[in-house]
């Protein structure tokens, strides 16, 4: 609990966070719309720690910290996931867009020949907590893989295969396209091993062409161009934060 005598006003943390004018949020707080560690805020003038306390408006939490950077990233084939290389590939630095003055690290990988959403930050505790397998964040992929894929094919991805190191149960799997020479298959999974899509796809005999990674959590590649990078929504950010309990 913010000290009443320190802190910020909530009215003036709800206006820097971009969520509505002073007045607008001093609105919403007589309306009873505001929480604060999950409690009603019902006067006005409330003090709060913007970097430790839980805001929510109508229920949907509001980042208001920002001494951090939070991107995301659709990363091109052929692009190593990682800040630097020392054999000099590409890698997501040498990106254009990708500002080399601060110092982000990616949170997650993809290998090299599979492109699609990765995320920047500075935030050392949220990209732990994005990648730690506890959390469970849900990351959506579209495969295009070789060969007619049939329900069969789908009914086994769907109940969950044994690779090499262990079990995989997918959250969804759906058959997007199918011809002869080629599927579109779209894979959802909590998974974070190294290339589960392939190897899945693999174990039932439908190796993988071209691989994209098209969500991580809430965050949608939408109309983010390859090679594109913009910063994460208020939105986006806040469900993020409650997914990893920041």
């Amino acid at each position: 609990m913010t000290d009443v005598k320190q802190g910020v006003r909530l009215q003036k943390v709800l206006a820097q966070a971009g969520v509505a004018s002073r007045r607008a949020a001093e609105e919403m707080i007589d309306e009873g719309r505001v929480e604060v560690n999950g409690e009603i805020v019902i006067v006005q003038g409330r003090r709060v720690d913007p970097e430790h306390d839980e805001i929510r408006v109508d229920g949907s939490r509001i980042p208001t910290a920002r001494r951090h950077l939070y991107y995301v990233l659709n990363k091109p084939r052929g692009v190593v996931s990682t800040m630097d290389d020392p054999d000099g590939r590409a890698c997501l630095a040498d990106l254009e867009g990708v500002p080399n003055h601060e110092r982000l690290f990616h949170v997650g990988r993809l290998d090299t020949e599979t492109e699609g959403l990765i995320l920047l930050t500075n935030d050392g505790e949220f990209a732990h907590r994005m990648t730690h397998p506890s959390y469970k964040v849900l990351k959506s992929y579209l495969a295009e893989v070789e060969g007619f894929v049939d329900d069969k094919v789908i009914r086994r991805l769907t109940k969950g295969l044994t690779l090499e190191d262990g079990p995989v149960h997918p959250d969804s799997v759906r058959l997007v396209q199918a011809s002869e020479m080629k599927s579109l298959v779209e894979i959802s999974l909590h998974e974070g091993r190294n290339r589960i899509v392939r190897r899945m796809m693999d174990s039932v005999a439908h190796p993988v062409r071209r691989l994209s990674r098209t969500a991580i959590g809430p965050v949608r590649v939408g109309r983010l161009g390859v090679g594109d990078m913009r910063p994460l929504s208020r939105e986006e950010l806040g469900k993020l934060f409650d997914l990893v309990d920041l």
